[in-house]
């Protein structure tokens, strides 16, 4: 009993190390930063425009489906106004997709000046 429960579990393990997909997840962190007077405006402003940025981005990447993780946004203070006060805040979040990793454009361009030459 115990020798065929085994050898079912070996065979499983077996299937699943065999059956996995050829990529993993891949993930990367992506930010946008915006310099506006006040301090809930750029936190907003900030987190809408990484979200068209990700949009843009997996786009040019070719990625078609990806997952946003929580958006971080951290602010500054770049000018301290008796009156008002001018905050650099930036966002960024972890973008996830099933598939191989991105090639940066610098290498991009390399490759096709090697293969030009």
């Amino acid at each position: 009993m115990i020798r065929s429960f085994s050898a079912a579990l070996i065979a499983v393990a077996c299937a699943l190390v065999f059956t996995t997909p050829a990529f993993s997840k891949t993930c990367t962190r992506l930010g946008f930063s915006v310099n506006d007077y006040g301090k809930e405006g750029p936190i907003r402003d900030a987190k809408a425009l990484l979200d068209k940025y990700i949009a843009q981005w997996t786009s040019e990447q070719g990625i078609k489906r990806y997952r946003t993780g929580r958006k971080k946004v951290t602010c500054e203070l770049f000018l301290d106004l008796i009156i008002f006060d001018e905050y650099t805040c930036k966002a960024s979040a972890s973008v996830c997709w099933n598939g191989p990793p991105y090639v940066v454009e610098k290498d991009k361009a390399l490759k096709r000046k090697k293969k030009s030459s």
